[in-house]
């Protein structure tokens, strides 16, 4: 438990004083670009700690977030279009949702723009909904314009409350970090648990 708690608190300092250093900037961005298509990691492991370190930076981290998650949504979208029978059908099972393929892709044509940006706005990892928009074959600038939003509003929100309550909040995630953690695995299971039971 001690070396838990010591492994989480190297990587929350390391996160912590990686928003100082220029390279952090694409970390981030390369998590954001390859959690819309196929990592299961999402950005917040970073954009959280870095924009509690530096509150009047969170607009920037928020907005690298959102345009790099767009463009890997884009990557998700391409590997559902063109290349489903292989990588995409690969992934989609490889998250359990087979099943629900069909199911999702059918619902495409009443409710596509409500699909993608209701599920990008939650824990439901985006990439199901990436991949699976491509082989349903919606609209990629409507896909895009909805990516914009869906992912836009998730990360602004964050940043609008990390840099009005930076501080605040830093104290008590510092304080409960191994709580803190836990509730955020919980939560990325259960976008997982949720896709499975809903998509």
């Amino acid at each position: 438990m001690v070396v838990h708690r010591a492994m989480l608190r190297r990587i929350y300092d390391w996160c912590i004083d990686a928003a100082h250093k220029p390279y952090a900037l694409w970390i981030m961005g390369a998590v954001a670009f390859a959690e819309s298509s196929f990592f299961p990691v999402p950005p917040d492991v970073m954009l959280i700690p870095m924009s509690l370190a530096r509150p009047q930076r969170a607009w920037l981290y928020a907005l690298i977030c959102t345009a790099t998650s767009v463009v890997g949504g884009m990557l998700g979208y391409a590997i559902g279009a063109l290349l489903y029978d292989s990588i995409g059908h690969w992934l989609i099972e490889f998250y359990g949702l087979g099943g629900k393929v069909e199911a999702f892709r059918s619902s495409y044509a009443e409710w596509g723009a409500l699909i993608i940006i209701g599920k990008g706005l939650t824990p439901i990892p985006y990439k199901l909904v990436t991949i699976t928009s491509g082989f349903a074959g919606y609209n990629i600038w409507l896909f895009v314009l909805c990516s914009i939003i869906a992912r836009g509003g998730r990360f602004f929100i964050v940043a609008i409350l990390l840099n009005r309550y930076g501080e605040w909040i830093r104290v008590r995630i510092e304080k409960h970090l191994g709580l803190w953690v836990a509730l955020g695995a919980a939560v990325l299971v259960l976008g997982f648990v949720v896709a499975f039971r809903m998509i």
